[in-house]
């Protein structure tokens, strides 16, 4: 749901010209920005990153920019983007790497902005499936196929709903959970769109979303649905209607350190027991809404439900002991002996192609029902998948297993029984690379790729900018770069603690030695703190151990990775961040070991050249979630004694913000009780 709500600014008056301000007419000291109702202060780093990204958009030409935390960087490339397009008649796609950045870019940076420049053309799109399909609630209004009184109240509540929406856009909806069922029955995925011959086309929330985007200057979204776009437009050979947004002539990504894991996901391919499971599903539904639903269709759907379940089955559980996840039977294993299951168990493989084929027949054979061939083509596109997944010989793609809990983590920790899960047969390209650089980098005249962690310090090549990970990863051959140093002080603003003889993390004593230093500095920060971990596993040991600060008043929170970044708190209620080890990829992930294979089997050094590259960048993301103001303050822990012992280390110290640094907790308490030992000049602290 929404977090952020549009607010409410009195416009500027524009330029009568219709021009934008120059940068430095903007940012400089005295210059438009320093007038406004912002708290200003000026910031060398934010003028320097606008300048590279308006020359980059200028001269056609890619740019990569680490600014640090504070930099105020959406500012900094919002104004050159919104420059060119206006003055060039040049489209720009904004794309962000979560929801809540993408809300605060249109919610509050925009007003911001238009409150300086007057209106601006820009617009705000999420994927498909964030939007309500008026015509399959109209069509279930028609003939109510429901389950349950939650599911009867959630039906009459999104009704009433749709009758005043300008958006259809579910986060509108505060009592809809966000895993409805219903939800997904009305949803607008492209699956079961009509297109131009739906009947609800001219009011239709996407076809008025694309028209708005097509009529903007800036296009807001976010990676999901920008890589989503990009796969669907290359299936279709770039035809001018495909997809759903509009031509650009540049792309510029923030959050960009997540472009390889996304696009890796959208490059791929995957089929889930949930997938047959919604085929099947929408079948039966909308075609008995439109009381087209024959017994040989019914018959057709209980043969695939069925087929598909022996498939799924059937699939290898690890015998081999790969699995990396939280319990026997549930997590991810490489799915490396294609041949020899079609050997043993072709049979429900070829029993779910024949179902599906049925199934598609059926289909056909309906006339005069403008659903049929929409969901025709969604069954012949799984069993296209399905083909693909279990007899191509793609040489640049790993083929695995994910088992995932149904319900999740939370569910699989409570339960005392063998949990249900759901299974995912999946395809992902080992290198995307070549993908990128002919999908994305030849495609737009000028890609602008920003985060405030891209760069990995070398321990080889003291000249090297820090950028050659990234660049190789996304295949970022030619490519201006730029380093701007974070706005905020951590010399003053943060002490890193590194604890002293403690075990290594793979030793017995590891967690009852890490529970005491977690507890002493919870004591001297009195809560307030991130705990977080690379494992479930390891946060659920740690939380039993320190289960009595529970009830704490002053809150501590105990995270795996999706709180490792994208979480922005401010303030004394954040005082402390704690890590328990470098955020080393599990090397039995098949990706990441088909990954470190291929470095390998290229001659390369796959610890050097990805683990560590990828783990610098993980660590400061989680380290980044503490200082995100001028005025916070806080501790930073890292648990994990190999930042120090091994030779290795030195390339995560090198690559972290130049915090003071101390293994005494006395420096600890003396930083809380405002009395620091530490010389502020010292950027090791030692």
């Amino acid at each position: 749901m929404s977090t952020l709500t549009p607010i409410t600014i009195t416009p500027a008056d524009p330029d009568p010209t219709g021009r934008l301000p120059s940068l430095h007419d903007f940012f400089a000291p005295g210059g438009l920005l320093s007038r406004s109702s912002l708290a200003f202060e000026h910031r060398p780093g934010q003028y320097e990153m606008a300048r590279a990204v308006e020359k980059a958009l200028t001269d056609k030409r890619h740019l990569i920019v680490e600014a640090g935390t504070g930099t105020g960087k959406t500012l900094a490339y919002l104004l050159p983007a919104l420059r060119m397009a206006r003055e060039r008649q040049q489209r720009v796609i904004i794309s962000t790497g979560t929801k809540n950045l993408q809300e605060q870019l249109y919610f509050k940076d925009i007003p911001f902005l238009e409150s300086l420049l007057g209106p601006l053309k820009v617009c705000y799109m999420k994927g498909r499936g964030n939007y309500l399909c008026r015509h399959k609630l109209y069509a279930l209004r028609a003939a109510p196929i429901l389950s349950g009184l939650e599911e009867i109240g959630h039906f009459h509540a999104i009704s009433a709903w749709e009758k005043g929406t300008e958006t259809g856009d579910r986060a509108e909806i505060d009592d809809l959970p966000e895993n409805s069922p219903l939800w997904h029955k009305l949803d607008a995925r492209t699956e079961a769109c009509l297109g131009m011959s739906c009947p609800d086309w001219e009011r239709c929330f996407v076809t008025t979303m694309r028209r708005k985007a097509l009529e903007s200057d800036i296009v807001i979204v976010n990676h999901h649905l920008f890589f989503a776009d990009l796969g669907i437009k290359q299936q279709a050979a770039h035809a001018p209607d495909a997809g759903i947004l509009p031509e650009a002539s540049a792309v510029i990504f923030d959050e960009a350190h997540e472009l390889e894991a996304v696009a890796s996901n959208y490059f791929g391919i995957g089929l889930s027991t949930q997938r047959f499971d919604e085929l099947t599903r929408d079948v039966e539904l909308m075609l008995k809404a439109k009381d087209a639903l024959s017994s040989s269709i019914t018959s057709a759907c209980a043969t695939l439900h069925d087929r598909a379940r022996m498939f799924f089955s059937a699939l290898p559980s690890d015998p081999g002991g790969h699995i990396s996840g939280l319990t026997a039977g549930v997590g991810r294993m490489p799915f490396e002996r294609r041949e020899d299951f079609l050997e043993e168990s072709g049979d429900t493989y070829t029993a779910a192609l024949n179902a599906l084929t049925r199934l598609e027949g059926e289909l056909d054979r309906l006339k005069n029902v403008d659903e049929a061939p929409g969901l025709r083509n969604r069954a012949a596109e799984i069993r296209r998948h399905l083909n693909f997944l279990l007899e191509s010989p793609a040489d640049n793609t790993v083929f695995w297993i994910e088992r995932r809990a149904a319900g999740g983590v939370r569910n699989l920790a409570r339960s005392p029984h063998a949990p249900a899960f759901n299974t995912h047969l999946q395809a992902t390209p080992i290198d995307v690379s070549e993908l990128l650089a002919t999908s994305l980098f030849d495609v737009y005249s000028s890609v602008i790729l920003t985060s405030a962690t891209l760069t990995v310090a070398s321990p080889s090549n003291e000249t090297a900018s820090g950028f050659e990970h990234i660049r190789k990863r996304l295949g970022l051959a030619n490519t201006r770069e730029l380093v701007v140093p974070s706005h905020f002080n951590y010399r003053r603003q943060a002490l890193l603690y590194l604890p002293p003889d403690m075990p290594l993390p793979s030793e017995p004593d590891f967690a009852p030695r890490a529970a005491e230093r977690i507890r002493r500095v919870l004591e001297i920060t009195r809560g307030r703190a991130f705990c977080l971990f690379t494992s479930y596993a390891a946060m659920r040991n740690m939380h039993e151990r320190l289960q009595q600060f529970r009830d704490s008043p002053n809150a501590v929170l105990f995270g795996t990775s999706s709180f490792w970044q994208g979480v922005d708190v401010q303030g004394e209620q954040l005082s402390a961040v704690i890590i328990d080890r470098l955020p080393f990829a599990v090397p039995s992930d098949p990706v990441v070991r088909a990954r470190m294979e291929a470095i390998a089997t290229a001659g390369g050094k796959p610890f050097f050249e990805y683990q560590i590259p990828a783990a610098v960048i993980t660590l400061k993301q989680g380290f980044g979630r503490l200082i995100r103001s001028l005025a916070d303050r806080g501790v930073l822990m890292l648990l994990d004694p190999r930042i120090e012992r091994k030779h290795y280390g030195r390339i995560f110290l090198d690559s972290l913000p130049p915090y003071r640094r101390t293994h005494d907790i006395t420096d600890v308490e003396a930083f809380f009780a405002g009395r620091e030992t530490l010389p502020a000049t010292n950027a090791d602290g030692l």
